[in-house]
């Protein structure tokens, strides 16, 4: 976890409640693959508890993905809520959105990413302004 990302992520599961499950491993590493972790998924309705991945199940579920970066909007962070999406789907959410977290929207980028069915933006107040 990313001492500057995990306090933004925090913040956005503080407004939405549910199961927090931060570093979530969607994609094992493998010979013809890396590793894919998204920072953190959020099942809402579950119970308000921060949780490891092996504790709870995706499936049936309503669940968030959720992408953290400092500073504005960006192709990378962009890329990473439209794809996380599509990796959590293997596990069988019964619903997926994907959210990124950054201090600063992009007046080009940020439409782009709301076009993006499912795909959002929340832009983090900073510390003293959760």
């Amino acid at each position: 976890m990313s001492k500057h990302e995990t306090p933004m992520t925090r913040w956005y599961w503080e407004k939405t409640g549910g199961t927090l499950v931060e570093e979530f491993l969607a994609v094992t590493p493998g010979s013809d693959r890396g590793q894919r972790l998204i920072d953190a998924v959020i099942i809402l309705g579950g119970q308000r508890r921060i949780s490891a991945a092996s504790e709870v199940t995706l499936k049936d579920q309503d669940v968030i993905a959720v992408q953290s970066k400092r500073g504005r909007l960006g192709m990378y962070l962009m890329g990473q809520v439209v794809f996380s999406a599509q990796l959590l789907r293997p596990f069988g959410p019964r619903s997926v959105r994907s959210v990124a977290v950054c201090e600063r929207n992009d007046s080009i980028l940020g439409p782009l990413l709301l076009s993006v069915p499912g795909c959002e933006i929340a832009i983090y107040p900073g510390p003293d302004g959760a």
